[in-house]
């Protein structure tokens, strides 16, 4: 009798190490990591524009990027620092400038993360969250320093498409909203 329980110790004990792992692996039930950013319901978003495709990418020696479009664009913004804070985990340091010659505001800059290389599929989405800014003065700036942790599933995704995410952020304001899109390879 005692073999037959042991056995079904061994079974169950077997079956509880499975769930867990799936559940690591997938990324359901309580991984780390997953709760970093908020979930959005409405993100929105400017029409893609002949100013939006000719945006351009910049870096300089100090390791900082640079994403603006034309001259004609409301606000710029930078990426000014990125802290690995874990396996999945990233502090990234921004800062957003107004552009304009008057005070800009209601000011919240939207954030999405998705898995892939130019690929903005909700059904990728990685992480996000957003950034309630206010009000800018003419050619002030503000900038914020925010976790991206994603979750075990989501470094999955990411490793799945070779390592390549693309970030799309989106700055509204009373006034205007400008859509930001670009991919980078993480991993």
């Amino acid at each position: 009798m005692n073999r037959k329980h042991g056995i079904a110790v061994g079974l169950v004990v077997l079956a509880l190490a499975l769930a867990v792992g799936a559940m690591a692996y997938t990324g359901v039930g309580p991984a780390p990591g997953g709760d970093s950013g908020e979930s959005i319901e409405e993100f929105p978003t400017e029409e893609p524009s002949t100013a939006e495709s000719s945006a351009e990418e910049s870096g300089s020696n100090d390791g900082s990027t640079t994403t603006s479009a034309p001259d004609t664009e409301p606000f710029s913004f930078t990426i000014d620092e990125t802290e690995e804070c874990g396996t999945t985990c990233r502090d990234v340091t921004a800062t957003l400038y107004n552009e304009q010659d008057e005070t800009a505001t209601g000011i919240t800059t939207y954030i999405r993360i998705f898995a892939g290389e130019n690929n903005t599929d909700t059904d990728d989405v990685v992480w996000e969250g957003t950034v309630d800014v206010g009000t800018l003065e003419a050619g002030a700036s503000h900038t914020t320093t925010e976790r991206v942790e994603l979750s075990f599933q989501g470094a999955r995704k990411v490793d799945r498409n070779d390592g390549w995410i693309t970030i799309q952020t989106t700055v509204e304001s009373d006034d205007t909203t400008v859509t930001f899109r670009n991919s980078e390879q993480v991993a």
